[in-house]
């Protein structure tokens, strides 16, 4: 069959959820991808902050290989190791005591909305209501679109979740005069990532810690997108000085296996028991040996988290002065880490397009921002590849 002939049939036989790009990818090794015609494409995508250390990664593959040939899965009504020695790094590694496995970022925040309204409700004090942000993305799910701050992803699926009232994002102010005897927490990511990559004052976080101090509510941060060393650190949080009361996880945490893990301190985790939150393939054996190597790769090669705070820095003043050639196009760029984006005054969607034709694979969300999620182990080489690629793209489109 040709191409032509395959992406016909995906249109036949596959839901039409989501606008896909006219790629038909085959084979991926570390930062390169290669469709079915052999061509070969730098990825700056990453499988959209998933691959973090790269395609096939060598350890993480040879990791689940051995594991498929132990055991695959068997129901969580059974103790596994894998499952037991991915939380403890979890937790060794980070704020929380305690861990929950599932599938997805989206039911990793299901579940911490849920372990939210239990924790209230075991302490008898009425409370419910989650405050989030606007432009934040927490998933697809009923409850987790409905915290999403994005009316977009509202639309037709009506009516929502009750329970959650959204605020502007880097505005503790707003926070703090949302709280009502109802609130239970405050839901936020500490850089949104599908909003268009907008990175909040060094201080947000702490006055959202010491509010929800003051007012005896929860802190949650979803670090799906931000968690796993894409921002140069472990987790986003490590940055500020803070912890959260509860976290979300996935993404990059098995590099392309589909596991999410919410993470809670122990006198709030204990508000779940046998039968109060399940995922029947939530931490398999399979998935939870690929985390492993995940976490103790980022823990382990600290040069892997230095060069992706160095080359972040590289690729932001790289983009930077694409912005001095071209202010027509280009407003702003930011970002932390490998987490940047390129806020546009034109929608994006064509120069993506372009790239792509060029060999370079980029994304763009919220119509005008290019967003870059390169693996942690991005070279100036391929960087400056992009760059000559995108300064291509610009003046084809301004006439410099």
């Amino acid at each position: 069959m040709t191409v032509n002939d395959i992406l016909e049939e995906s249109k036949k036989y596959i839901m039409n959820t989501y606008k896909r790009l006219p790629l038909l990818i085959v084979k991926g090794r570390g930062n390169r991808i290669y469709d079915r015609d052999g061509r070969e494409y730098i990825d700056f995508v990453s499988g959209l902050a998933v691959n973090n250390l790269g395609h096939c990664n060598p350890r993480v593959t040879v990791a689940f290989q051995k594991q498929a040939q132990r055991l695959v899965h068997t129901s969580n009504l059974f103790y596994t190791e894998p499952q037991i020695n991915l939380a403890r790094l979890l937790v060794e590694n980070s704020f929380a005591d305690k861990v929950f496995f599932c599938n997805s970022g989206a039911e990793a925040n299901e579940a911490a909305i849920k372990l939210v309204r239990k924790y209230s409700k075991d302490k008898g004090n009425g409370r419910y209501e989650i405050i989030t942000t606007y432009n934040s993305f927490h998933g697809r799910t009923l409850a987790t679109i409905t915290a999403t701050g994005q009316e977009r992803f509202h639309k037709g699926f009506e009516p929502l979740v009750p329970g959650f009232s959204y605020v502007p994002y880097n505005d503790a102010d707003a926070v703090e005069k949302a709280i009502t005897d109802k609130t239970a927490a405050v839901m936020v990511e500490p850089i949104q990532g599908e909003g268009g990559v907008n990175v909040p004052d060094e201080d947000y976080l702490k006055r959202l810690r010491k509010i929800c101090d003051a007012k005896g509510i929860l802190l949650v941060l979803d670090e799906v997108q931000t968690g796993l060393g894409r921002t140069g650190r472990l987790f986003a949080y490590q940055y500020t000085g803070i912890e959260p009361d509860i976290m979300t996880l996935a993404k990059g945490l098995g590099n392309g296996l589909p596991i999410g893990a919410m993470l809670a301190t122990d006198p709030i985790a204990q508000a779940f028991t046998p039968g109060t939150h399940a995922s029947t393939f939530g931490g398999t054996p399979l998935v939870c040996s690929a985390a492993i190597e995940v976490i103790k790769t980022l823990t382990e090669d600290e040069m892997l988290l230095d060069n992706c705070r160095r080359m972040g820095k590289y690729l932001t003043e790289e983009l930077n002065s694409l912005k001095e050639k071209y202010p027509q196009i280009i407003r702003n760029v930011r970002g932390k880490g490998l987490l940047i984006g390129m806020e546009l005054s034109i929608k994006g969607d064509d120069i993506v397009q372009e790239c792509i034709k060029k060999g370079v694979v980029i994304n763009c969300t919220m119509e005008r921002v290019l967003r870059f999620l390169p693996p942690l182990d991005i070279n100036p080489i391929d960087i400056d590849a992009l760059m000559d690629i995108l300064s291509e793209v610009f003046s084809s489109i301004t006439g410099q």
